[in-house]
């Protein structure tokens, strides 16, 4: 899948999905669960809701819920503006600010930029719900899901998906 075209700031990437794995289907109900693999550049937020509505429409989603949780210490999911990428450039200057590189941290064995990472991880969501209505995420006019890079190199980040209401 490829990515969509970066902007300064931004988490340069590419990203995949696998595809859906049904599970558990009771009285017109579906659950069903997939990855989505986001390959970062270093800090910035990459815009993961076309590869989101792509794993949705695949399946049929129709009416429900999409849970998304990054499976990381060192990232973070977000919904915010996807109008203006100085929102996002903005927010990635409000973090280092919040915890900078080169701080005296105790935790300095996996480099200066891994204890910075894991304190902006913590005061940002790891998992989000959105509502699925007439087959689409249900976000505002000027909403987009994103994964937040908080590491200063390259990584492949792991979403997992899971989807429950209806499809067809």
């Amino acid at each position: 899948m490829a990515a969509e075209p970066s902007r300064e700031g931004d988490a340069r990437a590419t990203s995949r999905h696998d595809g859906a794995r049904e599970g558990v289907r009771a009285e017109g109900l579906v659950q069903a669960s997939g990855m989505l693999r986001v390959a970062t550049q270093g800090p910035g937020c990459r815009e993961i809701t076309r590869e989101v509505a792509g794993w949705l429409s695949q399946m049929g989603a129709r009416e429900g819920m999409v849970n998304l949780f990054i499976r990381h210490t060192s990232a973070s999911l977000l919904i915010q503006e996807n109008a203006d990428p100085d929102v996002q450039r903005d927010l990635i200057d409000a973090l280092r600010l919040l915890a900078p590189e080169g701080g005296h941290y105790r935790h300095d064995s996996e480099g200066p930029d891994d204890m910075p990472a894991h304190i902006k991880a913590m005061v940002m969501p790891v998992s989000l719900a959105v509502p699925v209505l007439e087959g689409r995420v249900r976000l505002g006019t000027w909403q987009g899901i994103y994964v937040v890079e908080h590491r200063a190199r390259p990584h492949t980040r792991e979403v997992a998906l899971q989807f429950l209401g209806s499809v067809g």
